[in-house]
């Protein structure tokens, strides 16, 4: 079982606790196996080469987690050596269906709904509450060498990460 982050970010200004360590700069990228729309497996390995934008979201279907996705949508079109991938508990299917209707093609959404893994070894899996087992909004820069260039966990859950910083730290 992995540690406890009490109160690590809040959601709506309640303070909420995540399963797992907090990665910093640095940090090597823990390998993970999440599951794409296909239904296959998608490891970090699949990537290799690239840099990767990884955003881990509570659900595409809220509002916040809705805007972010589209915005690294429109925003890596010009960047063939990034590829961002975003993270939820959300099933496949639903991620498939919000990535067509929403015209999301330049993002792959990959579902960790089997398993826990994901969110302990990148420490964003919410412990308790009412989005219990969803994961908190972070987004990690991985680089062609799997060394995390940048970190950002989003201190309130609601709010949104600095697209900025990370699409800098990717390019």
């Amino acid at each position: 079982m992995a540690d406890i982050r009490k109160g690590a970010v809040t959601l709506k200004g309640n303070p909420v606790d995540l399963a797992g360590p907090q990665l910093k700069v640095g940090d090597a990228a823990p390998d993970f196996s999440l599951q794409g729309a296909d239904l296959k497996d998608v490891t970090l390995a699949a990537s290799a080469g690239k840099a990767r934008i990884v955003a881990a979201i509570p659900s595409l279907d809220t509002p916040v987690c809705h805007k972010e996705t589209k915005l690294f949508n429109d925003r890596v079109k010009g960047l063939p050596n990034v590829q961002v991938l975003v993270v939820s508990m959300d099933l496949p299917f639903g991620q498939k269906r919000w990535c067509g209707a929403e015209g999301v093609e330049n993002v792959t959404a990959l579902s960790a709904h089997r398993c826990t893994k994901f969110g302990e070894d990148y420490g964003v899996l919410i412990k308790g509450g009412a989005l219990d087992r969803c994961l908190a909004r972070a987004i990690f820069v991985i680089g062609a060498d799997n060394k995390i260039k940048h970190v950002e966990y989003v201190s309130e859950i609601a709010n949104e990460p600095n697209y900025d910083a990370a699409l800098a730290a990717a390019k």
